[in-house]
């Protein structure tokens, strides 16, 4: 059983209730999943930059990515309609906390000047997002290898009702929020 997994069974739902007063284990806020997503606008010329961003992020987690399509056309960015413009990993149960995990005591730490990350990114209904704008500082990454530096969104979607809850939870999985 993975490291966090453990730690929010033994440890985050015991706190969530003493804190928020839930009278059943299900009203506990969980992780539910855990969506990787880097966008590829300079694929609408050079396909290989696609197919480059699609390596490097099944580099990072560990599992295939899919390509993500235009949903209308937009003549001003020389885009069309179902046309591939990204690729995103969606990540659940084991892998999602491996990842996790990987994030919050290797990758995030790593980052130059780092003092935590925002507490201002929830979006009212309980999940997060983290923007970072280098795949670079992950550890599987090689510098050659990589073709264009780009940024990626890592959105944590969690079964919380509110921002508070949903901070706390990440909180106690040691989310290195800001002071």
């Amino acid at each position: 059983m993975n490291r966090l997994k453990e730690k929010y069974n033994k440890e985050i739902i015991k706190a969530l209730t003493d804190k928020y007063g839930y009278k059943s284990v299900m009203e506990v806020p969980k992780l539910e999943k855990i969506v990787v997503n880097m966008g590829v606008g300079d694929a609408t010329t050079n396909s290989k930059l696609l197919d480059a961003a699609m390596l490097d992020l099944e580099k990072i987690t560990g599992q295939k990515p899919v390509a993500t399509k235009a949903k209308k056309a937009i003549a001003g960015f020389k885009v069309r309609e179902g046309q591939a413009i990204g690729c995103k990993v969606t990540l659940r149960g084991e892998n999602m906390y491996n990842f996790l995990d990987k994030l919050i005591s290797i990758t995030l730490p790593r980052v130059r000047d780092f003092r935590g990350v925002s507490n201002k990114a929830f979006d009212g209904r309980g999940n997060y997002t983290l923007g970072l704008t280098e795949q670079l500082i992950f550890s599987e990454i090689e510098f050659d290898d990589v073709v264009k530096v780009r940024g990626m969104d890592i959105v944590f979607v969690t079964t919380a009702n509110s921002n508070e809850e949903a901070y706390d939870l990440l909180k106690d999985f040691g989310m290195p929020f800001k002071k």
